[in-house]
């Protein structure tokens, strides 16, 4: 791997989120330099710039990327203005980490990866549970093969969202699972307004989860049957799908926003095949691989262990970019087979039929 000193970043999009947990990650490290920023609104952009100390701030990622030396930028604009962000990012040669999810349209998602690729560029999507040990232990038992090959796979996640999603001005700690000090709150037009969010708890939540399914499981789903509902919503709080994978493994899929707020989320994970189970609850904190011949693998997993946290993507983002780590905990990769999963189950739930990937 090569090294440098220090990264310098840029970011597209500097709202809630990019403000409460990216950008003071990577302003606790000596090793990058917050230097350049874009977003709407000059009085919230200055403000930006202030606080975290950026020497170069615009409204136009155009002008940032055209005028700033970078190595990487951060993209956390609305959803569907990611593709149209990272790809300029990338196609000026910079290391991009794109806010979930990658994109809402499959044939955007699949661009991104094949540009990165192509440019030898790292591109990464922050989900955080991927950073948790023992869901990276659940990792290596996967890689190792250890439930042999993947027959079924339930994905299930849920969320404390329903007012956020419903167009509401919410208490960001109460849908964040982390206590942060933010410049601002999430913008609920982001999230509630069909025509500027795309979709729902899929898009918000289930890009989480599902970017988790894949990255474990090394599935790609080929045909998806959904139904959704959006009681007293503009978008979906409730997601259900039936997934038919490529390799021949069926599955099912969903998701909730109706959490109460003085609730954690849920994500649970299991995957069963040809030699065993493996069974992940980030709710309840268990890892627990259950194999036919009886050799088991119970995690050790404190009681809290599953709680949210996203300081790992950030790290990983700046130590990828660094050279001090070749392993890309939350590739695009994976969040691509989520979008393609997610961007089938949109059209189905549209068209009342089971769609193609």
């Amino acid at each position: 791997m090569s090294t440098q000193n220090k990264v310098r970043l840029g970011f597209i999009g500097a709202g809630w989120w990019a403000t409460s947990n990216h950008m003071p990650v990577f302003a606790a490290r000596d090793d990058v330099e917050l230097t350049a920023v874009c977003r709407l609104g000059q009085a919230e952009l200055e403000q930006v710039k202030d606080h975290f100390g950026f020497a170069f701030a615009t409204e136009d990622y155009r002008e940032l990327l055209a005028q700033c030396e970078l190595d990487g930028v951060v993209v956390a604009s609305p959803h569907p203005l990611h593709y149209e962000h990272a790809r300029a990012a990338l196609e000026a040669g910079l290391h991009v980490m794109c806010e979930k999810p990658l994109t809402t349209r499959a044939a955007h998602a699949r661009e991104l990866v094949r540009l990165a690729a192509k440019r030898d560029r790292h591109l990464l999507v922050p989900y955080g549970w991927h950073h948790k040990p023992f869901i990276q232990r659940a990792k290596a038992l996967m890689d190792e093969q250890a439930i042999g090959e993947v027959e079924f796979a339930l994905c299930h996640m849920a969320s404390p969202i329903r007012a956020l999603l419903s167009g509401e001005e919410v208490d960001a700690s109460e849908i964040s699972g982390q206590d942060s000090a933010s410049l601002f709150g999430p913008t609920p037009s982001t999230w509630a307004d069909p025509a500027i969010a795309e979709g729902g708890y899929a898009h918000a939540q289930i890009s989480h989860s599902s970017g988790l399914l894949f990255w474990l499981s090394g599935l790609r789903a080929e045909r998806v049957f959904a139904a959704m509902s959006a009681p007293g919503s503009e978008v979906e709080l409730y997601d259900a799908l039936t997934v038919r994978f490529t390799s021949g493994a069926i599955g099912t899929v969903s998701g909730a926003g109706n959490v109460p707020t003085d609730q954690t989320f849920q994500v649970d994970v299991r995957l069963f095949g040809s030699e065993g189970m493996l069974l992940i609850d980030c709710e309840r904190a268990r890892m627990h691989l259950r194999r036919h011949d009886g050799q088991h693998v119970v995690e050790e997993v404190a009681e809290d262990a599953g709680a949210y946290e996203c300081d790992g993507p950030p790290n990983n983002f700046a130590d990828l970019i660094l050279g001090k780590t070749d392993v890309n905990w939350t590739p695009g990769e994976a969040a691509m087979r989520g979008v393609e999963m997610l961007d089938a189950a949109y059209r189905s739930a549209t068209s009342g039929r089971e769609e193609q990937v």
